[in-house]
């Protein structure tokens, strides 16, 4: 079959169709922070404008958000705003230093602070994002695909627990062992609040919608179920997964810490029915026979994105979160991703970041078509990063990665 003719698609159903795991010309590609930092047209915009006006006026916004696309031609445009517009939107406000890094204007340090975080007008004070995502829906013309996203609560909770960014985060993992139940009561409100934005997001018109858990590898791979995956589980089940419906139709939350007693997903058998010894009791209903797939876009509930920096130890939590694709870190092995990932799910990554700033152009090339080979034939590959786009990207190397990309057949 020759699929450069068959599937001769725009780069938007080039996108969804690497979602579903159907054949495609070549995979999609797009990198995580592409808008931004890396980009001259947007230090012109920060000469004038500080972080939080960028990402607060929609017409800046969606600017920032098209600008990688202009220059590099990616096949999906990733809303240009940041994980704490959550947090700020709850009450706790963000800002950055001059220097880098985030400050928030209070610290949560106990229940009562939780207590003061309202989930009431989350979508209200955040109708910006509504703005700039229906503005980019508009420009991208139904081409290039566009993304929206949040950060997870786990990840969330790490930075509004320090108040800050810091260069270890440990306040959450001490609540978290120390005290569940107060860690439960932040998680559950970040949980409605996050997914009331993705429900928001979704009706502005987004392709897919990817969930960073930036700081999952902070956890232990005992921990990581019980303080991250069960929460995005729950977040992806309210958006209207068919699979996660399913695990919570006992009428229990799926949140209910009751639940979690006795029944770890992370058994250390694989789910993916390949590996020797598999016991399918230990795996989330449907994860060997498809059943966990995502209805597609027809369906009114776009693909999501599960990325989960450092959990190498939690391929089973991952798979049983219920995404569509599972983001993959330059940490990983894709080889040993594309063993214990089903075949019914995408995946995404991950060439390391640091290349784009220290290697050639022809070195970046070799090293991308290593990761595109290591897939070859597996349907579902969305070409990216294994985390986020570095200021000191040189823009020739970028160029030469999409290019690359672009040439794979």
């Amino acid at each position: 079959m020759n699929l450069t003719a068959e599937y001769a698609v725009s780069a938007r159903e080039r996108f969804h169709r690497a979602a579903r795991c159907l054949p495609v010309d070549r995979p999609p590609v797009w990198l995580m922070r592409q808008a931004g930092r890396a980009l001259p047209e947007y230090r012109k915009l920060k000469e004038t404008h500080t972080f939080v006006q960028l990402v607060q006026n929609p017409e800046l916004a969606a600017e920032v958000t098209l600008q990688p696309v202009r220059r590099f031609g990616f096949d999906a445009a990733i809303l240009f705003s940041d994980i704490l517009v959550i947090p700020e939107a709850l009450g706790q406000t963000y800002r950055f230093r001059e220097t880098g890094g985030v400050v928030m204007d209070f610290a949560v340090t106990s229940k009562a602070d939780i207590d003061r975080l309202s989930v009431e007008r989350v979508v209200e004070k955040l109708s910006y994002v509504d703005q700039a995502l229906r503005i980019l829906r508009q420009e991208l013309g139904g081409q290039i695909a566009l993304l929206g996203f949040s950060g997870s609560p786990w990840t969330l909770a790490t930075f509004m627990l320090e108040g800050a960014s810091v260069p270890k985060y440990s306040r959450a993992l001490q609540l978290f062992r120390a005290d569940k139940p107060t860690y439960y009561a932040l998680a559950e409100k970040l949980t409605a609040a996050v997914t009331e934005y993705l429900r928001m997001q979704i009706a502005a018109g987004v392709d897919a919608l990817q969930i960073f858990d930036s700081h999952g590898g902070h956890l232990a791979p005992s921990e990581f179920q019980e303080a991250s995956g069960r929460w995005i589980h729950d977040i992806i089940a309210a958006l209207g997964a068919p699979s996660t419906r399913s695990a919570s139709s006992s009428g229990a939350p799926v949140s209910d810490p009751a639940r979690l007693a006795g029944t770890p997903v992370s058994d250390p058998a694989r789910c993916s029915g390949t590996e020797a010894g598999v016991r399918a009791s230990t795996c989330p209903a449907g994860a060997q026979t498809g059943e966990l797939h995502r209805a597609g876009p027809e369906a009114g509930v776009p693909p999501i994105i599960v990325f989960s920096l450092g959990t190498h130890g939690n391929w089973p939590d991952l798979i049983a979160t219920g995404a569509d694709v599972i983001g993959i870190d330059w940490q990983t092995s894709l080889t040993e991703a594309r063993k214990i990932v089903p075949a019914h799910l995408a995946l995404q990554g991950n060439l390391s970041p640091a290349l784009l700033a220290e290697a050639t152009p022809e070195g970046v090339a070799t090293e991308t078509t290593k990761v595109l080979e290591t897939l070859r034939g597996r349907p579902g590959h969305i070409f990216n990063l294994g985390h986020g786009l570095t200021p000191a990207a040189k823009l020739e190397n970028i160029a030469a990665l999409v290019h690359t990309v672009k040439g794979f057949r």
